[in-house]
């Protein structure tokens, strides 16, 4: 292959790459940046893994001394760094509220609306599992049997999505209810493309989710 395939080949990769890794890189940052664990994009992961294999064998012909090699190869760990730490705080999530999120999963696999991937949703129930079977070998096994009860439900750790966060709005958005605290009087305000707020989480979770809006 000559030097000018190799070229166009670099250049209808990058431009296929750069779409998914865009769509990548804007839920990683909604991933880190929210307070609750969001629906997977395991469908961009695979995607983006799949153009890095094809991006490290186009890198493979090309003479060591290219400079072009280098300067494909940094950006290629800067890829996988997204998509490890992507899926490291999606895991740490998981770990860290798995009682409200095994609870709420169970729903949404019923209504066909899944957040987890399988692999997250086997990986929450084993953790579960060990942290129960855990405590009871630790704790539970120590006390009084009328004490030995375990009840889920009441460790269950909540995000909170009361708290505040950064946004800009990708599309105009009309009438988003804001609720008063003391129940007094609700405000409603529009969010015009490309402006910046910031707002309770709560009040824009269904934004995030839908894409129009990205937390920064």
């Amino acid at each position: 292959m000559d030097a000018e395939e190799i070229d166009l080949s670099d250049e209808e990769e990058e431009i296929t790459a750069e779409t998914v890794l865009k769509t990548l890189q804007s839920s990683w940052q909604n991933e880190r940046l929210s307070p609750e664990i969001l629906p997977h994009r395991n469908d961009m992961v695979e995607c983006m893994l799949g153009q890095i294999q094809h991006m490290e064998r186009n890198i493979n012909k090309l003479p060591k001394t290219d400079l072009r090699a280098s300067i494909h190869k940094m950006e290629l760990n800067r890829i996988k760094y997204i998509i490890c730490n992507y899926l490291k705080t999606r895991l740490d999530k998981i770990e860290k509220y798995c009682i409200t999120i095994v609870n709420e999963e169970k729903q949404r696999i019923e209504s066909g609306t899944n957040y987890l991937t399988t692999s997250e949703y086997r990986y929450a129930q084993e953790y579960l599992l060990n942290m129960e079977q855990h405590l009871k070998q630790t704790v539970l096994n120590s006390v009084p049997s009328n004490m030995q009860t375990f009840e889920t439900n009441k460790m269950a750790i909540m995000p909170n999505l009361q708290s505040h966060v950064f946004l800009k709005a990708n599309e105009t958005v009309n009438g988003i209810v804001l609720e008063d605290l003391f129940g007094d009087q609700d405000e409603e305000i529009d969010l015009e493309e490309g402006s910046q707020h910031i707002l309770q989480y709560k009040f824009i979770a269904d934004l995030v989710k839908n894409g129009k809006v990205q937390l920064v």
